[in-house]
């Protein structure tokens, strides 16, 4: 049974966490498909931006834990090592038995070339917090509460938590919300720059939709897929110099297509007509790869 429902309108793409009665409880076949959805829409010319939210009453309430054998899906016969993972991360066993199943998700969400949007309507505790911090914009209802909450069961931050959060709120607050396992309520997370803008619950969707219309309707999706990857990949970069080599060729190939009509429909006064899309990358991407 799907853990998730998907709805394309107007190229944008809502996918809603679809465990009600479970608080939409993160489980490893909801992951799945999760994965499955953000690897399509990267790659689908029909969607342009991705909103995540959750049914009923709950964003996501971290790992369902009422599950037989090992909760977090792990397959404890297995001895890995770091090296194993360093030399074989896709080896099929260490892939399904091993290897976090929130990094995975977060990992397809990295590497989308469509803007994510997460509508975060209500609870978001555990991997229900640490998946939308590879998202881009967080919009929260003033029901949202978010709570990072590894700590309390003896566990650590998953979903690639422990490089997304300090980036997003700063290293100290992080650590003083991991360590404490507190919950957050929506207020504080805005305050402390977790999310973007705090809404009356029956406004939420309508303001993620009104912020993805725009990514849709005015702007290049070239441009927007190479805008993201490079602010996430290159801020992380010692010094400067490879943000230089790359905004160079985004430059001199976007000023030769998009970003030519963009400049013509500047100057005669009209919206742009943008003609590239996503899945026709241009050749130096992805750079991070190396040659091809």
């Amino acid at each position: 049974m799907s853990a998730i429902r998907t709805e394309l309108d107007d190229q944008v793409l809502t996918i809603t966490l679809d465990r009600p009665d479970q608080l939409n409880a993160f489980t490893v076949s909801m992951g799945e498909e999760l994965i499955e959805a953000f690897d399509d829409a990267s790659e689908n010319d029909a969607v342009r931006a991705v909103i995540v939210t959750g049914a009923g009453r709950a964003f996501c309430a971290g790992m369902d834990l009422s599950g037989p054998g090992n909760v977090f899906g792990l397959d404890e016969t297995m001895s890995p090592t770091l090296a194993d993972l360093q030399q074989q991360p896709d080896d099929p066993m260490l892939l399904r038995g091993v290897r976090d199943k929130g990094g995975l998700l977060t990992l397809a969400i990295f590497r989308c070339k469509k803007p994510v949007i997460a509508a975060v309507n209500g609870p978001a505790v555990g991997v229900g917090a640490t998946m939308t911090l590879a998202m881009d914009v967080r919009f929260a209802s003033d029901r949202a509460r978010f709570g990072f909450v590894f700590g309390k069961i003896g566990i650590v931050p998953d979903a690639c938590s422990s490089w997304f959060l300090p980036k997003v709120v700063g290293l100290p607050k992080a650590l003083e919300w991991v360590y404490s396992g507190e919950i957050i309520p929506a207020s504080e997370a805005h305050r402390c720059g977790l999310v973007s803008e705090v809404l009356p619950a029956d406004e939420l969707l309508a303001r993620a939709h009104r912020y993805a219309h725009v990514l849709v309707h005015e702007r290049s999706p070239v441009s927007v897929a190479l805008t993201r990857q490079m602010m996430y990949r290159l801020s992380s970069m010692p010094d400067p110099w490879q943000a230089h080599l790359v905004e160079t060729m985004g430059e001199f190939h976007t000023s030769q297509h998009d970003g030519r009509e963009g400049v013509r429909a500047f100057l005669e006064k009209r919206p742009p007509q943008f003609a590239e899309r996503a899945s026709r990358m241009p050749d130096f991407y992805p750079w991070w790869l190396g040659p091809a």
